[in-house]
């Protein structure tokens, strides 16, 4: 297993699974502020039209290319 990393290093195009581990997008964005250390959440391109706002309590653990949500896929509609 990977070591987790800061919210600082995400970037986008890392791969986003759900809770159950699948695969339900990529990082389109990240949302906070680096300043102040205040992690507000991610944009997660789920299709190229389609794109959904993830709050930080929905994210849990971050690791190099990947970033695991708390919620499963269909919370996300």
């Amino acid at each position: 297993m990977t070591d987790p990393v800061s919210w600082f290093l995400i970037e986008p195009g890392w791969q986003v699974v759900d809770a159950g581990g699948a695969v339900v997008g990529t990082v389109a964005e990240v949302r906070g502020d680096e300043n102040q250390d205040i992690f507000d959440g991610l944009v997660v391109a789920l299709s190229v039209l389609d794109k959904k706002y993830v709050p930080s309590e929905s994210v849990g653990p971050i690791t190099e290319g990947r970033v695991e949500l708390t919620v499963a896929a269909a919370e996300l509609d």
